[in-house]
């Protein structure tokens, strides 16, 4: 297995490895709380590089779509243990903040930072624009079926004091939508558009049993970090100052969206658009379908908060905004770092909204 690590993954892996055991050491010896908080983001971080690694090596061997929802699937694993043990702990603003920050992470931070390294290295770029089109529609949809119960549940509302049935109602709507469009990303197994035709020794290529069991561990890995992460969370945030609206928005949902972060500009880099897009918009995707509904229901079950798809109007209009402008960004199949750099000035103004919102309670 040491054979076919080059360098760059061994030491990837080193760092995540190192990182790992230092957050563990951390919350073993009741260190610094912030001190946790930042070595569990740097694990995190880490162990995404190793996702990346192993997304990369499947690549090889299946079409974007594919390797997308897988990606996006294991990649989302720490925003769900994230949302499961902050639920746990009372912090419902907190998770509900980090779910619409995800999918603003995505559609606007990640896939504009990946255009911005992109455009930058080979100007404008193309990509597939029929998957683009269904997914940027499928995502509108999640938006809109989810300011429903916001809307529905205001002062004067026909569904005042019933938000948890009308989020229960969205929730198993959303969830349905999803399962309907797992066949669809499958399908897309065509080559990447607009991909330089890299030369890839056949003793580069990965087993595809060593790819998919680098992608389990750090997934695992990742799992068991985010639990860490959650736990020094609450009182590193006392100790910095940060709101819950913001720790969630921002803070959480970068650290929770690491996987996209890393994986999503390298290969935008590599000038491999249609995995780019396939990763990033099917990992807002999943959360909006699919990770969302669950926590929502699972919550129900916990024993701890209920969430609901209630949110503030700040959270809702923005949420719209960056759909609006990611879709409209990506719908003609091509980007520049200009693009990129209005996705991320908007997530800036986003960001910068919810920052004098109070600091948590310790």
């Amino acid at each position: 297995m040491p054979g076919y690590f080059g360098t760059r993954t061994r030491i990837l892996a080193s760092v995540a490895v190192a990182a790992s055991l230092g957050a563990l050491a951390g919350r073993s010896f009741a260190l610094s709380p912030v001190a946790v908080f930042a070595v569990s983001g740097i694990a995190l971080a880490g162990l995404a590089a190793m996702v990346g690694e192993g997304t990369d090596q499947l690549s090889h061997r299946f079409g974007p779509g594919a390797t997308g929802v897988l990606q996006s699937a294991l990649g989302n694993l720490p925003e769900f243990f994230i949302g499961v043990f902050a639920l746990r702990a009372g912090l419902v603003d907190v998770v509900r903040s980090a779910l619409i920050g995800s999918i603003l992470a995505n559609t606007l931070l990640v896939l504009g930072l990946a255009f911005i390294a992109g455009g930058l290295r080979h100007g404008a770029q193309k990509f597939g624009g029929g998957q683009t089109r269904t997914m940027s529609t499928l995502l509108l949809l999640a938006v809109a079926a989810m300011a429903i119960p916001t809307i529905a549940s205001a002062p004067g509302g026909p569904d005042r004091g019933h938000e948890t049935e009308i989020s229960v109602i969205v929730s198993l709507v959303l969830l349905v939508v999803f399962a309907a469009s797992i066949p669809f990303s499958l399908s897309k197994r065509g080559p990447v558009v607009g991909a330089e035709q890299d030369v890839v020794l056949p003793d580069a290529i990965w087993p595809i049993g060593l790819a998919v069991a680098v992608l389990l561990a750090a997934g695992i890995g990742a799992a068991f970090v985010s639990d860490w992460f959650v736990e020094a969370l609450q009182p590193a945030m006392a100790t910095l100052g940060m709101s819950q609206s913001f720790a969630g928005l921002v803070v959480v949902a970068i650290a929770g969206n690491a996987v996209e972060n890393v994986v999503g500009v390298q290969a935008m880099l590599a000038n491999k658009g249609d995995l780019a897009i396939s990763i990033i918009l099917n990992s807002s995707l999943q959360v909006a379908l699919a990770l969302t509904p669950i926590l929502v229901l699972g919550s129900l079950l916990l024993g701890g908060a209920t969430l609901t798809l209630v949110v503030s109007p700040l959270l809702m209009a923005s949420l719209a905004l960056a759909t609006l402008l990611a879709a409209f960004v990506v719908i003609d199949g091509e980007s520049t770092w200009l693009e990129g750099l209005a996705l991320v000035g908007l997530y800036v103004i986003v960001a910068a909204s919810v920052w004098w919102g109070g600091p948590i309670p310790a």
